[in-house]
């Protein structure tokens, strides 16, 4: 692809991914249209920007577009993507697009089953608060820049790469961070040696004077690293012979502290403003990227410590009479786990989980991991699975994954399908000092919403 045209539609325009690029197309001058099933408030602010957003699909909507723009997400019958291709059009996937925007400045690349979008959202920080002025790509909301994405004029462009569907394999970076590999998307790659061969690629195509930024501490991405000929940082908190490590290491509260230790040398202290031993190694990956960016240790460290999150990652809903509401993306059993213990971290008497499956697939492939993954649970309500687009596998319903937790714990489990039953169970059982959780991938970040909104009603 040499260039983009002037008039670009997506089709999908509301997804994490392609809002942002959608965003960064803006932000360049060119003409942004789109579509998606409903107005949101990443529509809505795509539209105050410029972008003219359909709700609905019609082929009506390319109107005099040039360039349309698709995710794995859409499928072949979709009205747009078949009008766009009975035109001639020129279709490309949002992996493409990406790709195009990483030609123009310095790549660096965050994948990985878990973390990334965390892990991108930290170095993204921390560049823009030293002044680099990078191009920011990232899968969810980082309030620093307003939303998940930026046009920077600096050096560097850090994105979060989506491994789900092969499409950073199309990059072009130069330098990557591998968080982790584990066994997820398989309805994509069949098997985790395929997802690890995929691994492989991606950080085989830093180019020779790039870096690998590799956790140690993962059995898979150690085991690629032998077969990576480019330059390697490591990192890890379980490997002390990994090049970054940490020491000393604290949780308590919603904080987190270590000591960095670079190849046996202390360079300083990380203390971060969110819980968990999963962010403090995120951390640890951001320290190497942005020193391999030029950036000195203390103001990394700086940086680091106002960071705040990024959007339903821990994210606090709200806190009435004694009640705290939080909201996670994770929806994988690694996830959930690291999730669980941070949420333990903060000190509540009883930690409620709502989790919403995310995927036919995955539940099918997962479930007997899903049935030990909320042991860190004092009660689990699980609701039907969010299908992402999939279709139906029969015999595959979120009771799989009831059944599975309740063979493997003795914690109360709830089976509510129906989302709009869960406030009105969480109403009559929650009591001060709970924190609730949602956690998934799809729309359960309602209920929790939902639920702040009563409580504070109840109070007003």
């Amino acid at each position: 692809m040499q260039d983009i045209p002037e008039r670009v539609h997506f089709i999908g325009i509301g997804g994490a991914g392609m809002s942002g690029l959608a965003r960064i197309l803006l932000e360049l001058g060119h003409r942004v249209s789109g579509s998606d099933l409903q107005s949101t408030d990443i529509t809505r602010r795509l539209e105050s920007m410029g972008a003219v957003c359909h709700m609905g699909h019609d082929a009506r909507n390319l109107g005099p577009a040039q360039l349309v723009v698709i995710s794995s997400a859409i499928k072949e019958n979709n009205p747009e993507l078949q009008a766009a291709r009975e035109k001639g059009l020129p279709v490309i996937h949002r992996g493409d697009l990406l790709a195009w925007l990483m030609r123009r400045q310095k790549g660096i690349a965050i994948a990985g089953a878990h973390g990334k979008t965390t892990t991108t959202s930290m170095l993204a920080l921390v560049l823009e608060k030293d002044g680099l002025d990078p191009t920011i790509v990232i899968g969810g909301e980082l309030n620093d820049i307003g939303g998940n994405a930026k046009l920077g004029r600096g050096e560097y462009l850090v994105a979060e790469a989506d491994e789900s569907d092969g499409s950073f394999l199309t990059l072009s970076p130069r330098a990557v961070v591998v968080t982790n590999i584990e066994d997820d998307h398989l309805d994509h790659y069949g098997t985790v040696e395929e997802i690890k061969k995929a691994f492989h690629r991606f950080m085989s195509a830093v180019p020779e004077q790039g870096l690998v930024i590799a956790c140690l501490d993962d059995p898979n991405v150690a085991g690629i690293l032998p077969d990576i000929h480019r330059p390697v940082a490591t990192y890890g908190i379980d490997r002390s012979d990994a090049d970054y490590t940490l020491r000393r290491i604290a949780l308590a509260g919603s904080c987190s502290r270590g000591e960095v230790y670079y190849r046996r040398q202390r360079l300083g202290t990380l203390e971060l403003s969110v819980p968990g031993r999963h962010n403090l190694l995120n951390a640890l990956a951001v320290v190497a990227a942005a020193r391999w960016a030029g950036v000195d240790f203390a103001d990394i460290a700086r940086w680091l410590g106002e960071f705040r999150g990024a959007g339903r990652r821990f994210q606090l809903l709200g806190q009435v009479d004694g009640v705290r509401v939080v909201d996670d993306y994770a929806h994988h059993p690694s996830e959930i786990r690291a999730t669980l213990s941070a949420a333990r971290q903060v000190g509540a008497q009883r930690l409620i989980v709502v989790f919403q499956p995310h995927r036919y697939t995955r539940t099918a492939f997962l479930k007997e991991q899903f049935g030990t993954a909320f042991a860190g649970a004092d009660m689990v309500i699980v609701n039907e699975i969010y299908s992402a687009g999939e279709s139906p596998i029969p015999g595959v319903t979120a009771r799989l994954i009831v059944e599975a937790v309740r063979r493997n714990s003795s914690q109360p489990v709830v089976y509510l399908p129906d989302r709009g039953e869960i406030v009105d169970y969480l109403e009559g059982v929650i009591r001060p000092g709970d924190l609730v959780l949602t956690m998934g991938a799809g729309n359960i970040w309602t209920c929790g919403v939902e639920l702040v909104k009563r409580l504070r009603e109840k109070t007003a």
